[in-house]
């Protein structure tokens, strides 16, 4: 019986049902086989809502909703054209930026595809840029600010992992700066190959850019000497971004009419931050069981049979990952595997750190991969085209990363530059 009720939730899960239920049904199955009160499902749950850093998710998540109906995006998108688009490649470049400050503060790639997809998408086009590789940059580059403080990623890897958020979103900075060269001199070299007319630098653009994007640009300065310099704490930051772009969409540029767009504002904001929580509530509870079930000391156990080295065992961490990721949403994700893998990665000697870098790095490569890679709906969704056509766009920008993925893995220097 209990072997044909996993197999149906599995089959469900493959048709549609929602991970969230798919997780509760194993959960509850769990308990019912180990003869246990379901009620101890909920007991993890008081470590969630003990936590400091579980207030910074709403507020971090409104910052981004409010960011992206008040224009935001048209004002980077405009003020990176005027800064960078006259180089080679420029207005690619443009994109890659445009993608990851927004994906940042928004949290989510799918919101960064929606945002800016139909803005870049035509843009891209006009000055010159195929399809297929248009296709391409905006289906991988929704995902590329998932390391950039105030990742909601981070956040959560940090409060499920127990590791310091302040060394996470440090830890962050120089792998995510080294993806974006990487994939920029990619753009450079589309530029040059495609002889993409460039348009005239123009100081009077660059200045008008400037003024109507300053205050955008204050933001994500602001969240980081405020992180780094320890003036304030990660969920003082969240309160202060919120009301930030409260003033500046709301005051500074109008538009959005507090009185008439607040409600509905933070009604989407409910709605993203629920299914968060929704999430965490069914998947901590099955994870604890999981633990409670020994079975990372079992894993464990048969790693040091087979396992020899951290390499071998990083190795074998990049290519489980991959697989989790093309499975799974990043949220579900953190919050199953992580405790699974934290203290077997422990004995091999990764640091928490580390290891939260190279997660990410692995599902942020997830996303556009199938069977189940949200940017690849969502682009299906924006750009209609078919699933496979965006896969195969995609592929020389997942090699490029997958090559990124190596150096963050084996080379930790990159992740942990901020021990000295």
């Amino acid at each position: 019986m209990t072997i044909l009720l996993v197999t149906l939730l599995v089959l469900l899960a493959l048709l549609g049902l929602p991970l969230f239920v798919v997780l509760a049904g194993g959960s509850l199955l769990a308990t019912f086989n180990a003869g246990l009160d379901p009620v101890v499902l909920i007991i993890e749950l008081n470590r969630l809502v003990s936590s400091p850093y579980l207030a910074s998710i709403p507020l971090f998540t409104f910052a981004g909703v409010v960011l992206a109906a008040g224009g935001a995006p048209q004002r980077l998108i405009q003020l990176f054209n005027a800064a960078v688009g006259w180089l080679p490649g420029g207005v690619a470049g443009v994109a890659l930026a445009s993608c990851a400050f927004f994906t940042a503060f928004s949290g989510a790639s799918g919101v960064t595809i929606l945002a800016l997809g139909g803005l870049m998408f035509p843009m891209l086009k006009h000055a010159g840029y195929g399809e297929h590789f248009n296709l391409g940059l905006l289906t991988t580059s929704g995902s590329l600010g998932l390391l950039f403080a105030p990742s909601l990623a981070i956040l959560l890897y940090g409060i499920v992992a127990n590791v310091n958020i302040d060394q996470l979103f440090m830890a962050g900075v120089v792998p995510g700066l080294l993806l974006m060269l990487i994939l920029g001199i990619y753009c450079y070299y589309i530029g040059r190959k495609s002889t993409v007319p460039r348009h005239v630098f123009s100081l009077i653009s660059l200045g008008k850019a400037l003024r109507e994007g300053f205050w955008d640009i204050l933001l994500p300065i602001g969240v980081i000497y405020g992180i780094f310099g320890g003036i304030v704490t990660i969920t003082e930051v969240s309160a202060c971004t919120a009301i930030y772009v409260l003033i500046l969409e709301g005051i500074i540029h109008r538009e959005i009419h507090l009185g008439k767009h607040l409600f509905s504002l933070l009604q989407d904001t409910a709605i993203l931050v629920g299914s968060i929580l929704v999430i965490l509530s069914v998947a901590m509870g099955l994870t604890n069981l999981l633990i409670d079930a020994q079975i990372p000391m079992k894993a464990l156990a048969w790693m040091e049979l087979h396992v020899d080295t951290q390499l071998q065992f990083l190795i074998l961490l990049n290519v489980f990952l991959l697989i989790v990721g093309c499975m799974m949403d990043i949220f579900s994700a953190i919050v199953v595997v992580v405790p699974l893998i934290l203290p077997i990665a422990k004995s091999y000697g990764v640091d928490p750190v580390h290891l939260g870098i190279i997660f990410l790095a692995n599902l942020e490569i997830g996303y556009s991969t199938p069977p189940v890679g949200i940017n690849l709906f969502i682009a299906c969704q924006r750009f209609k085209r078919p699933i496979m056509t965006l896969f195969r766009a995609a592929i020389p920008f997942l090699v490029m990363m997958l090559g990124w993925l190596m150096l963050v893995t084996y080379v930790p220097a990159i992740s942990l530059w901020w021990q000295g």
